[in-house]
């Protein structure tokens, strides 16, 4: 997961993976990008740790069936096709199937055919989903705000929304 690899791994020589952008040599992060790097992928998985433990233990939903029904109570219908939803949850389909089928349990999300061509499967809010999803929105906003932005300085909140939004523009470009 890190780029930032001892000397010995550095010389082994390893062919890079088919699709890998290749270099002339390795360029290795500095020890100022490598404290940045880490700090920020510890603080980011503390943090999305810390969100879900909260959600956990106050309303018994986690952070990634918190989501689904964010995306879908944010849609016209509340409702999406399973890929849409999968792609919108950064999901594999079958995690995500999996994730719906738990959901559906609880009586919170449904499936329904889809309409418009009868082969996709749409994942719909039901009423009780988006009441569960409301009772547990409190809880999530406060966690994020008693984690994150009481921690930041307005100039460090301003500055984390330009970093995102700097990498967001980079990644939604790639393949």
């Amino acid at each position: 997961m890190t780029t930032d690899v001892s000397p010995a791994v550095r010389t082994a020589g390893a062919a890079p993976a088919a699709g890998t952008r290749v270099h002339d040599a390795p360029r290795w992060l500095d020890t100022g990008e490598q404290q940045a790097w880490r700090a920020w992928l510890y603080s980011w998985m503390l943090l999305e740790d810390r969100l879900n433990s909260d959600l956990v233990q106050q309303t018994g939903i986690s952070h990634a069936y918190y989501e689904i029904l964010v995306q879908l109570s944010e849609t016209e219908g509340r409702q999406l096709r399973m890929s849409e939803l999968a792609d919108r949850c950064l999901s594999s389909r079958s995690r995500l199937s999996h994730a719906v089928s738990r959901l559906e349990e609880r009586g919170w999300v449904r499936r329904q055919v889809c309409a418009e061509d009868g082969r996709g499967q749409l994942a719909v809010l039901t009423d009780e989903g988006f009441a569960a999803l409301e009772q547990a929105a409190p809880v999530h906003v406060e966690s994020v705000r008693t984690h994150l932005f009481d921690q930041l300085s307005p100039t460090q909140v301003a500055a984390l929304r330009d970093v995102g939004e700097t990498l967001l523009r980079h990644l939604n470009d790639q393949p």
